[in-house]
Protein backbone atom coordinates (compact mmCIF):
# COMPACT_ATOMS: atom_id res chain seq x y z
CA UNK A 1 0.00 0.00 0.00
CA UNK A 2 1.65 3.42 -1.08
CA UNK A 3 1.97 6.23 1.65
CA UNK A 4 0.67 9.04 1.60
CA UNK A 5 3.03 11.91 0.39
CA UNK A 6 4.47 14.45 3.17
CA UNK A 7 5.70 17.32 1.34
CA UNK A 8 2.50 19.14 0.43
CA UNK A 9 2.09 22.76 -1.07
CA UNK A 10 0.06 25.82 0.72
CA UNK A 11 -3.40 24.08 -0.58
CA UNK A 12 -2.26 20.76 0.87
CA UNK A 13 -1.82 19.10 -2.71
CA UNK A 14 0.77 16.71 -2.72
CA UNK A 15 3.97 16.97 -4.82
CA UNK A 16 4.79 15.08 -7.81
CA UNK A 17 8.17 15.39 -8.41
CA UNK A 18 8.65 14.10 -12.28
CA UNK A 19 6.64 16.80 -13.59
CA UNK A 20 8.64 19.57 -11.64
CA UNK A 21 11.32 19.11 -13.94
CA UNK A 22 9.91 19.85 -17.42
CA UNK A 23 7.24 22.15 -18.80
CA UNK A 24 4.81 21.35 -19.29
CA UNK A 25 2.70 24.69 -20.25
CA UNK A 26 4.08 25.30 -22.96
CA UNK A 27 2.09 26.14 -26.41
CA UNK A 28 1.11 23.60 -28.57
CA UNK A 29 0.47 24.24 -32.34
CA UNK A 30 -2.59 21.96 -32.96
CA UNK A 31 -3.98 21.95 -29.26
CA UNK A 32 -5.69 24.41 -27.09
CA UNK A 33 -2.81 26.66 -26.21
CA UNK A 34 -2.53 28.23 -29.45
CA UNK A 35 0.55 31.28 -30.20
CA UNK A 36 -2.48 32.55 -32.04
CA UNK A 37 -4.59 34.95 -30.92
CA UNK A 38 -7.94 36.71 -32.05
CA UNK A 39 -8.48 40.59 -32.34
CA UNK A 40 -11.65 41.39 -30.88
CA UNK A 41 -10.79 44.26 -30.73
CA UNK A 42 -11.74 45.20 -34.46
CA UNK A 43 -15.02 46.68 -35.00
CA UNK A 44 -15.68 46.50 -31.00
CA UNK A 45 -18.72 48.47 -30.10
CA UNK A 46 -20.52 49.30 -26.53
CA UNK A 47 -22.58 45.88 -27.06
CA UNK A 48 -19.89 43.92 -27.90
CA UNK A 49 -17.54 44.77 -25.70
CA UNK A 50 -20.65 44.06 -22.29
CA UNK A 51 -21.24 40.41 -23.95
CA UNK A 52 -17.36 40.14 -24.17
CA UNK A 53 -16.80 41.74 -20.29
CA UNK A 54 -20.09 39.43 -19.22
CA UNK A 55 -18.62 36.17 -21.02
CA UNK A 56 -15.20 36.16 -18.63
CA UNK A 57 -17.19 36.61 -15.37
CA UNK A 58 -18.70 33.33 -16.14
CA UNK A 59 -15.47 32.00 -16.65
CA UNK A 60 -14.75 32.35 -20.18
CA UNK A 61 -11.89 34.78 -20.49
CA UNK A 62 -9.99 33.84 -23.36
CA UNK A 63 -11.40 37.14 -25.52
CA UNK A 64 -11.21 39.22 -22.57
CA UNK A 65 -7.31 38.41 -22.32
CA UNK A 66 -6.76 38.88 -26.02
CA UNK A 67 -8.40 42.52 -26.00
CA UNK A 68 -6.12 43.36 -22.82
CA UNK A 69 -3.49 42.54 -25.22
CA UNK A 70 -4.94 44.33 -28.18
CA UNK A 71 -5.21 47.32 -25.72
CA UNK A 72 -1.43 47.37 -24.85
CA UNK A 73 -0.39 47.15 -28.55
CA UNK A 74 -3.15 49.96 -29.90
CA UNK A 75 -2.98 52.93 -27.09
CA UNK A 76 0.12 54.81 -26.97
CA UNK A 77 -0.69 55.84 -24.07
CA UNK A 78 -1.95 53.23 -21.82
CA UNK A 79 0.93 50.82 -23.16
CA UNK A 80 3.36 54.18 -21.63
CA UNK A 81 2.04 54.45 -18.23
CA UNK A 82 1.37 50.99 -17.62
CA UNK A 83 4.73 50.02 -18.69
CA UNK A 84 5.88 52.99 -16.54
CA UNK A 85 4.52 51.17 -13.73
CA UNK A 86 5.66 47.69 -14.26
CA UNK A 87 9.47 48.68 -14.85
CA UNK A 88 9.82 50.97 -11.68
CA UNK A 89 9.25 47.69 -9.92
CA UNK A 90 10.85 45.30 -12.34
CA UNK A 91 14.09 47.61 -11.76
CA UNK A 92 13.78 47.46 -7.61
CA UNK A 93 16.45 45.56 -5.54
CA UNK A 94 15.76 42.41 -4.70
CA UNK A 95 16.91 41.29 -0.88
CA UNK A 96 16.46 37.82 0.66
CA UNK A 97 16.28 38.05 4.84
CA UNK A 98 17.01 35.09 6.73
CA UNK A 99 14.63 33.65 8.72
CA UNK A 100 17.03 34.48 11.85
CA UNK A 101 20.75 33.58 12.78
CA UNK A 102 20.43 30.36 12.46
CA UNK A 103 23.28 29.05 10.56
CA UNK A 104 20.79 26.13 9.01
CA UNK A 105 18.27 29.46 8.05
CA UNK A 106 21.52 31.91 6.93
CA UNK A 107 21.93 28.66 4.44
CA UNK A 108 18.64 29.06 3.43
CA UNK A 109 18.75 32.44 2.38
CA UNK A 110 22.10 32.15 0.74
CA UNK A 111 20.82 29.55 -1.72
CA UNK A 112 18.18 31.97 -2.58
CA UNK A 113 19.97 35.02 -2.88
CA UNK A 114 22.17 33.85 -4.87
CA UNK A 115 20.26 32.57 -7.74
CA UNK A 116 18.54 35.79 -7.36
CA UNK A 117 21.74 37.61 -8.66
CA UNK A 118 20.91 36.08 -12.13
CA UNK A 119 20.57 39.09 -15.00
CA UNK A 120 17.09 37.31 -16.32
CA UNK A 121 15.76 38.76 -13.49
CA UNK A 122 14.29 41.84 -14.10
CA UNK A 123 12.41 40.67 -17.22
CA UNK A 124 10.89 37.69 -15.20
CA UNK A 125 9.53 40.42 -12.51
CA UNK A 126 8.19 42.33 -15.44
CA UNK A 127 6.50 39.23 -17.12
CA UNK A 128 4.90 38.72 -13.49
CA UNK A 129 3.88 42.21 -13.18
CA UNK A 130 1.54 41.19 -16.61
CA UNK A 131 -1.28 41.12 -13.41
CA UNK A 132 -1.25 44.88 -13.22
CA UNK A 133 -2.95 44.47 -16.49
CA UNK A 134 -4.58 41.92 -16.83
CA UNK A 135 -5.45 41.13 -13.33
CA UNK A 136 -3.62 37.79 -13.30
CA UNK A 137 -0.42 36.28 -14.47
CA UNK A 138 1.25 32.49 -14.30
CA UNK A 139 4.79 32.13 -14.48
CA UNK A 140 6.05 28.37 -14.62
CA UNK A 141 8.92 27.14 -12.94
CA UNK A 142 11.20 24.33 -14.38
CA UNK A 143 13.71 23.09 -11.81
CA UNK A 144 17.02 21.57 -12.37
CA UNK A 145 17.99 18.20 -10.55
CA UNK A 146 21.19 17.56 -12.21
CA UNK A 147 23.62 18.54 -10.03
CA UNK A 148 21.92 16.34 -7.22
CA UNK A 149 20.20 19.58 -5.92
CA UNK A 150 16.85 21.55 -6.57
CA UNK A 151 16.81 24.40 -7.94
CA UNK A 152 14.72 26.54 -10.47
CA UNK A 153 16.09 26.18 -13.83
CA UNK A 154 14.63 28.91 -15.67
CA UNK A 155 11.38 30.89 -14.76
CA UNK A 156 8.47 30.97 -18.06
CA UNK A 157 5.81 33.35 -18.75
CA UNK A 158 2.94 31.83 -19.78
CA UNK A 159 -0.48 33.15 -22.34
CA UNK A 160 -2.93 33.69 -19.32
CA UNK A 161 -5.42 32.53 -22.12
CA UNK A 162 -4.30 29.14 -21.49
CA UNK A 163 -5.77 28.65 -18.12
CA UNK A 164 -9.48 29.54 -16.87
CA UNK A 165 -10.46 29.76 -13.45
CA UNK A 166 -12.43 26.80 -11.82
CA UNK A 167 -16.17 27.86 -12.37
CA UNK A 168 -17.43 26.95 -9.07
CA UNK A 169 -15.51 29.77 -6.88
CA UNK A 170 -14.06 31.67 -10.02
CA UNK A 171 -10.97 31.89 -8.93
CA UNK A 172 -9.07 28.49 -8.89
CA UNK A 173 -6.87 28.24 -12.06
CA UNK A 174 -7.20 25.09 -14.42
CA UNK A 175 -4.58 24.81 -17.28
CA UNK A 176 -6.45 23.79 -20.48
CA UNK A 177 -5.12 20.58 -22.22
CA UNK A 178 -6.55 18.72 -25.24
CA UNK A 179 -8.50 15.97 -22.67
CA UNK A 180 -9.83 18.95 -20.47
CA UNK A 181 -9.24 21.77 -18.18
CA UNK A 182 -6.48 20.24 -14.82
CA UNK A 183 -5.63 21.98 -11.78
CA UNK A 184 -2.34 23.01 -11.54
CA UNK A 185 0.61 20.73 -9.87
CA UNK A 186 2.19 21.92 -6.64
CA UNK A 187 5.25 24.11 -7.12
CA UNK A 188 5.16 24.24 -10.35
CA UNK A 189 3.48 27.88 -11.22
CA UNK A 190 4.25 31.66 -9.78
CA UNK A 191 0.59 32.85 -9.90
CA UNK A 192 0.60 36.47 -9.77
CA UNK A 193 -2.76 38.50 -8.78
CA UNK A 194 -2.13 42.13 -8.24
CA UNK A 195 -5.46 43.79 -7.54
CA UNK A 196 -6.67 47.34 -8.72
CA UNK A 197 -10.08 46.74 -7.27
CA UNK A 198 -11.36 43.75 -4.89
CA UNK A 199 -13.16 41.30 -6.64
CA UNK A 200 -12.81 38.34 -8.64
CA UNK A 201 -9.20 37.97 -9.98
CA UNK A 202 -10.69 38.33 -13.58
CA UNK A 203 -12.34 41.74 -12.83
CA UNK A 204 -9.74 42.78 -10.55
CA UNK A 205 -7.28 43.95 -13.58
CA UNK A 206 -6.51 47.32 -15.20
CA UNK A 207 -7.37 46.69 -18.52
CA UNK A 208 -10.65 46.33 -17.58
CA UNK A 209 -11.22 49.90 -16.16
CA UNK A 210 -9.00 50.98 -19.56
CA UNK A 211 -11.14 48.80 -22.10
CA UNK A 212 -14.20 51.61 -22.47
CA UNK A 213 -11.60 54.11 -22.22
CA UNK A 214 -10.10 52.63 -25.49
CA UNK A 215 -13.22 51.83 -26.72
CA UNK A 216 -14.68 55.39 -26.60
CA UNK A 217 -10.96 57.02 -27.34
CA UNK A 218 -11.15 54.63 -30.63
CA UNK A 219 -14.55 56.33 -31.65
CA UNK A 220 -12.71 59.83 -30.97
CA UNK A 221 -9.76 59.14 -33.08
CA UNK A 222 -11.55 57.58 -36.19
CA UNK A 223 -14.35 61.00 -36.13
CA UNK A 224 -11.03 63.37 -36.09
CA UNK A 225 -9.44 61.27 -38.99
CA UNK A 226 -12.85 61.72 -40.68
CA UNK A 227 -12.76 65.46 -39.86
CA UNK A 228 -9.78 65.92 -40.89
CA UNK A 229 -9.96 64.23 -44.24
CA UNK A 230 -13.00 66.02 -45.37
CA UNK A 231 -12.48 69.37 -43.87
CA UNK A 232 -8.75 69.63 -43.58
CA UNK A 233 -8.71 70.77 -47.09
CA UNK A 234 -10.95 73.35 -48.54
CA UNK A 235 -14.03 72.37 -50.72
CA UNK A 236 -13.19 72.88 -54.63
CA UNK A 237 -16.13 73.99 -56.50
CA UNK A 238 -15.78 74.42 -60.41
CA UNK A 239 -17.97 76.65 -62.65
CA UNK A 240 -18.46 76.13 -66.04
CA UNK A 241 -20.23 78.44 -68.18
CA UNK A 242 -23.48 78.03 -69.82
CA UNK A 243 -23.30 76.16 -73.36
CA UNK A 244 -20.56 73.72 -71.78
CA UNK A 245 -20.52 70.55 -73.64
CA UNK A 246 -19.93 67.42 -71.93
CA UNK A 247 -16.01 66.91 -72.65
CA UNK A 248 -15.69 70.44 -70.95
CA UNK A 249 -17.42 68.96 -67.53
CA UNK A 250 -15.27 66.16 -67.80
CA UNK A 251 -11.96 68.22 -67.93
CA UNK A 252 -13.12 70.52 -65.21
CA UNK A 253 -13.85 67.68 -62.99
CA UNK A 254 -10.77 65.92 -63.57
CA UNK A 255 -9.14 69.34 -62.88
CA UNK A 256 -11.14 69.48 -59.49
CA UNK A 257 -10.57 66.14 -58.40
CA UNK A 258 -6.91 65.94 -59.09
CA UNK A 259 -6.06 69.55 -57.69
CA UNK A 260 -6.35 68.14 -53.93
CA UNK A 261 -3.20 65.71 -54.77
CA UNK A 262 -1.11 67.06 -57.32
CA UNK A 263 -1.51 70.71 -56.15
CA UNK A 264 -1.89 71.69 -60.27
CA UNK A 265 -4.66 71.55 -62.79
CA UNK A 266 -5.21 73.89 -66.30
CA UNK A 267 -8.95 74.64 -67.27
CA UNK A 268 -10.24 76.57 -70.07
CA UNK A 269 -10.09 80.35 -69.59
CA UNK A 270 -13.90 80.42 -69.82
CA UNK A 271 -14.46 77.72 -66.56
CA UNK A 272 -13.61 79.19 -62.61
CA UNK A 273 -12.67 77.15 -59.79
CA UNK A 274 -13.80 78.41 -56.41
CA UNK A 275 -11.85 77.50 -52.61
CA UNK A 276 -14.68 77.40 -49.89
CA UNK A 277 -13.42 77.27 -46.81
CA UNK A 278 -15.14 75.58 -43.56
CA UNK A 279 -15.68 77.99 -41.21
CA UNK A 280 -14.70 77.58 -37.51
CA UNK A 281 -11.97 74.11 -38.59
CA UNK A 282 -9.89 75.29 -35.38
CA UNK A 283 -12.47 74.47 -32.72
CA UNK A 284 -13.79 71.21 -34.14
CA UNK A 285 -10.41 69.89 -34.62
CA UNK A 286 -9.58 71.34 -30.82
CA UNK A 287 -12.82 69.33 -28.95
CA UNK A 288 -11.42 66.08 -30.49
CA UNK A 289 -8.34 66.63 -28.91
CA UNK A 290 -9.21 67.94 -25.58
CA UNK A 291 -11.31 64.76 -25.87
CA UNK A 292 -8.78 62.03 -26.44
CA UNK A 293 -6.72 63.83 -23.91
CA UNK A 294 -9.10 63.81 -21.24
CA UNK A 295 -9.31 60.18 -21.74
CA UNK A 296 -5.76 59.74 -21.40
CA UNK A 297 -5.53 61.59 -18.26
CA UNK A 298 -8.42 59.30 -16.69
CA UNK A 299 -6.60 56.37 -17.94
CA UNK A 300 -3.38 57.83 -16.00
CA UNK A 301 -5.19 58.09 -12.82
CA UNK A 302 -6.24 54.75 -12.91
CA UNK A 303 -2.39 52.69 -13.56
CA UNK A 304 -0.73 55.91 -11.88
CA UNK A 305 -2.91 57.46 -9.50
CA UNK A 306 -2.24 60.98 -10.91
CA UNK A 307 -1.67 62.75 -14.06
CA UNK A 308 1.67 65.21 -13.25
CA UNK A 309 3.97 63.02 -13.92
CA UNK A 310 2.83 61.98 -17.62
CA UNK A 311 1.01 65.30 -18.79
CA UNK A 312 2.14 68.41 -18.31
CA UNK A 313 -0.33 70.48 -16.84
CA UNK A 314 0.23 74.04 -15.51
CA UNK A 315 -1.30 75.55 -12.54
CA UNK A 316 -2.60 72.16 -12.21
CA UNK A 317 -4.35 70.50 -8.96
CA UNK A 318 -1.66 69.18 -6.14
CA UNK A 319 1.94 70.09 -6.47
CA UNK A 320 4.48 67.40 -8.85
CA UNK A 321 6.20 66.10 -5.59
CA UNK A 322 2.55 65.26 -3.74
CA UNK A 323 1.93 63.09 -7.23
CA UNK A 324 5.39 61.39 -7.54
CA UNK A 325 4.54 60.72 -3.76
CA UNK A 326 1.48 58.84 -4.87
CA UNK A 327 3.09 56.98 -7.70
CA UNK A 328 5.81 55.61 -4.86
CA UNK A 329 2.76 54.98 -3.20
CA UNK A 330 1.92 52.35 -5.77
CA UNK A 331 5.10 51.59 -6.64
CA UNK A 332 5.52 50.12 -2.92
CA UNK A 333 2.36 48.40 -2.97
CA UNK A 334 3.17 46.73 -6.22
CA UNK A 335 6.50 45.71 -4.48
CA UNK A 336 4.95 44.19 -1.34
CA UNK A 337 2.30 42.42 -3.46
CA UNK A 338 5.06 40.72 -5.99
CA UNK A 339 7.35 39.89 -2.76
CA UNK A 340 4.40 38.04 -0.84
CA UNK A 341 4.13 36.31 -4.38
CA UNK A 342 7.42 35.22 -4.69
CA UNK A 343 7.10 34.07 -1.03
CA UNK A 344 4.79 31.33 -1.61
CA UNK A 345 5.26 30.64 -4.92
CA UNK A 346 9.36 30.09 -5.12
CA UNK A 347 10.56 30.25 -1.80
CA UNK A 348 9.15 28.46 0.38
CA UNK A 349 8.78 25.64 -2.33
CA UNK A 350 12.10 25.77 -2.88
CA UNK A 351 13.12 25.32 1.02
CA UNK A 352 10.94 22.56 1.46
CA UNK A 353 12.34 20.58 -2.23
CA UNK A 354 16.19 20.76 -0.32
CA UNK A 355 15.17 20.82 3.01
CA UNK A 356 12.30 19.40 3.76
CA UNK A 357 9.26 21.30 5.54
CA UNK A 358 10.58 24.22 7.34
CA UNK A 359 8.82 26.01 10.68
CA UNK A 360 10.53 29.21 9.39
CA UNK A 361 11.80 29.73 5.85
CA UNK A 362 13.56 33.07 4.14
CA UNK A 363 11.35 35.94 3.25
CA UNK A 364 12.33 37.91 -0.32
CA UNK A 365 12.05 41.99 -0.04
CA UNK A 366 11.66 44.09 -3.06
CA UNK A 367 11.74 47.24 -2.93
CA UNK A 368 13.55 50.70 -2.29
CA UNK A 369 15.48 50.74 0.35
CA UNK A 370 14.09 53.13 3.48
CA UNK A 371 16.36 56.00 3.88
CA UNK A 372 17.62 55.93 6.97
CA UNK A 373 20.37 58.08 8.81
CA UNK A 374 22.96 55.13 9.03
CA UNK A 375 25.56 57.72 10.80
CA UNK A 376 23.26 58.64 13.29
CA UNK A 377 22.15 55.36 13.85
CA UNK A 378 26.01 53.54 14.10
CA UNK A 379 26.76 56.62 17.37
CA UNK A 380 23.70 55.52 18.96
CA UNK A 381 24.78 51.85 18.77
CA UNK A 382 27.94 53.15 20.02
CA UNK A 383 26.43 55.27 23.38
CA UNK A 384 23.74 51.95 23.82
CA UNK A 385 25.58 49.07 23.59
CA UNK A 386 27.73 49.80 27.06
CA UNK A 387 24.45 50.59 28.69
CA UNK A 388 23.02 46.83 27.75
CA UNK A 389 21.35 47.36 24.58
CA UNK A 390 21.14 44.29 22.88
CA UNK A 391 21.81 44.12 18.86
CA UNK A 392 21.86 41.64 16.43
CA UNK A 393 24.96 41.28 14.51
CA UNK A 394 22.96 40.15 11.16
CA UNK A 395 20.64 42.85 11.72
CA UNK A 396 23.55 45.84 11.67
CA UNK A 397 25.24 43.75 8.51
CA UNK A 398 22.10 44.30 6.51
CA UNK A 399 21.36 47.63 7.54
CA UNK A 400 24.92 48.66 6.07
CA UNK A 401 24.61 46.11 3.16
CA UNK A 402 27.85 44.17 4.19
CA UNK A 403 27.18 40.74 3.58
CA UNK A 404 27.93 37.71 6.39
CA UNK A 405 31.83 36.69 6.33
CA UNK A 406 32.75 33.75 4.87
CA UNK A 407 34.72 31.00 7.08
CA UNK A 408 38.29 31.66 7.01
CA UNK A 409 38.10 34.76 5.49
CA UNK A 410 40.55 37.70 6.26
CA UNK A 411 38.76 40.04 8.18
CA UNK A 412 39.38 43.84 8.81
CA UNK A 413 40.42 44.86 12.19
CA UNK A 414 40.42 47.99 13.71
CA UNK A 415 44.02 49.98 13.92
CA UNK A 416 46.12 49.80 16.49
CA UNK A 417 45.48 53.49 18.57
CA UNK A 418 49.18 55.92 18.04
CA UNK A 419 51.23 55.33 21.09
CA UNK A 420 52.22 59.28 22.54
CA UNK A 421 55.19 57.93 23.77
CA UNK A 422 56.46 56.30 21.03
CA UNK A 423 58.98 59.79 20.37
CA UNK A 424 60.67 58.23 23.90
CA UNK A 425 62.29 55.19 23.75
CA UNK A 426 60.95 52.39 26.06
CA UNK A 427 62.72 51.71 29.39
CA UNK A 428 62.17 55.66 30.34
CA UNK A 429 65.80 56.51 28.16
CA UNK A 430 65.06 59.44 25.83
CA UNK A 431 65.51 59.46 22.10
CA UNK A 432 66.77 62.93 21.29
CA UNK A 433 70.49 63.82 23.32
CA UNK A 434 70.23 66.31 26.17
CA UNK A 435 70.82 69.70 25.99
CA UNK A 436 74.32 71.03 25.88
CA UNK A 437 75.78 74.25 26.90
CA UNK A 438 78.19 76.46 25.92
CA UNK A 439 81.29 75.18 23.58
CA UNK A 440 80.16 71.28 24.48
CA UNK A 441 76.78 72.06 22.68
CA UNK A 442 79.66 73.37 19.50
CA UNK A 443 81.39 70.23 20.17
CA UNK A 444 78.61 68.08 20.38
CA UNK A 445 77.31 69.60 17.14
CA UNK A 446 80.69 68.74 15.40
CA UNK A 447 81.05 65.08 16.46
CA UNK A 448 77.61 64.51 15.66
CA UNK A 449 78.72 65.31 11.71
CA UNK A 450 81.56 63.74 12.50
CA UNK A 451 80.10 60.42 13.33
CA UNK A 452 77.33 60.67 10.27
CA UNK A 453 74.85 61.58 12.36
CA UNK A 454 72.07 64.20 10.66
CA UNK A 455 72.99 67.51 11.84
CA UNK A 456 69.38 68.48 13.36
CA UNK A 457 69.38 71.14 15.75
CA UNK A 458 67.77 69.97 19.77
CA UNK A 459 65.46 73.05 19.36
CA UNK A 460 63.94 72.00 16.27
CA UNK A 461 63.25 68.08 17.82
CA UNK A 462 61.81 69.53 20.59
CA UNK A 463 59.08 71.54 18.90
CA UNK A 464 58.33 68.83 16.81
CA UNK A 465 57.70 66.19 19.61
CA UNK A 466 56.15 69.52 21.15
CA UNK A 467 53.87 70.09 17.91
CA UNK A 468 52.65 65.95 17.84
CA UNK A 469 52.36 65.82 21.87
CA UNK A 470 49.85 69.33 21.06
CA UNK A 471 47.75 67.29 18.50
CA UNK A 472 47.47 64.29 20.36
CA UNK A 473 46.31 65.98 23.16
CA UNK A 474 44.09 67.88 21.34
CA UNK A 475 42.53 64.24 19.93
CA UNK A 476 42.21 63.36 23.20
CA UNK A 477 40.29 65.67 24.99
CA UNK A 478 38.09 66.13 21.92
CA UNK A 479 36.96 62.31 22.23
CA UNK A 480 36.34 62.96 26.01
CA UNK A 481 34.42 66.03 25.47
CA UNK A 482 32.04 64.18 22.83
CA UNK A 483 31.76 61.55 24.59
CA UNK A 484 30.51 63.71 27.19
CA UNK A 485 28.21 66.01 25.54
CA UNK A 486 26.57 62.77 23.70
CA UNK A 487 25.88 61.04 27.26
CA UNK A 488 24.49 64.75 28.53
CA UNK A 489 22.34 64.84 25.23
CA UNK A 490 20.81 61.80 26.08
CA UNK A 491 20.71 61.91 29.49
CA UNK A 492 16.99 62.61 31.68
CA UNK A 493 18.49 63.65 35.13
CA UNK A 494 21.69 64.42 37.08
CA UNK A 495 21.33 61.14 38.45
CA UNK A 496 21.35 59.56 35.12
CA UNK A 497 24.35 61.48 34.03
CA UNK A 498 26.10 60.25 36.88
CA UNK A 499 25.08 56.66 36.45
CA UNK A 500 25.92 56.35 32.84
CA UNK A 501 29.46 57.93 33.52
CA UNK A 502 30.02 55.55 36.04
CA UNK A 503 28.93 53.37 33.92
CA UNK A 504 31.48 54.05 30.69
CA UNK A 505 34.53 55.33 33.39
CA UNK A 506 36.89 52.04 32.17
CA UNK A 507 36.27 53.31 28.74
CA UNK A 508 36.88 56.88 29.09
CA UNK A 509 40.06 58.93 28.03
CA UNK A 510 40.63 60.37 30.34
CA UNK A 511 43.89 58.27 31.47
CA UNK A 512 44.97 58.84 28.22
CA UNK A 513 44.44 62.71 28.34
CA UNK A 514 46.76 62.65 32.15
CA UNK A 515 49.56 60.60 30.31
CA UNK A 516 49.62 63.45 27.51
CA UNK A 517 49.27 66.12 29.71
CA UNK A 518 52.27 64.91 31.54
CA UNK A 519 54.14 64.89 28.47
CA UNK A 520 53.38 68.07 27.18
CA UNK A 521 54.82 69.65 30.98
CA UNK A 522 57.58 67.35 29.93
CA UNK A 523 57.83 68.84 26.89
CA UNK A 524 57.76 72.49 28.33
CA UNK A 525 60.42 71.95 30.26
CA UNK A 526 62.70 70.68 27.71
CA UNK A 527 61.67 73.54 25.20
CA UNK A 528 62.76 76.09 28.68
CA UNK A 529 65.68 74.52 29.66
CA UNK A 530 66.60 74.59 25.74
CA UNK A 531 66.10 78.62 25.74
CA UNK A 532 68.10 78.60 28.43
CA UNK A 533 70.98 77.60 27.27
CA UNK A 534 70.83 79.02 23.72
CA UNK A 535 70.89 82.96 25.93
CA UNK A 536 74.22 81.59 27.79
Amino acid sequence: MATKPTLVDQYGRPIERSVLTEAIAGPTITGVRSPLTGYPGDGLNPRRLANLLREADQGEPLRYFELAEQIEERDLHYAGVLGTRKRSVAQLSVQVDAASDDPLHVAHADMIRDWLTRDELADEIFDMLDAIGKGESYTEIVWDTSEGQWRPKCLEWRDPRWFRPKREDGATPLLRTDTGDVPLPAFKFIVARIRAKSGLPVRSGLARLAAWSWMFKAFTLRDWAIFTQTFGQPIRVGKYPAGATEADKDTLFRAVANIAGDCAAIIPESMLIEFIEAKSVASSLDLYERRADWLDKQVSKAVLGQTATTDAVTGGLGSGKEHRQVQEDIERADAKALSAILNRDLARPWVDLEYGPQQQYPKIRIGREDERDVKQTIDGIVQLVPMGLKVEKSWANDMLGIPDPDEGAELLAPAAAPDPFAAFGRGGATAFPPPLRGRDREGGEQSLQASGAPARRADDAIDALAAQTEQLLADASDAMVDTVRKLVDAATSLEDIRDTLLALKPDMPEARVAALMRLALVMARLSGRNEIAEQQ
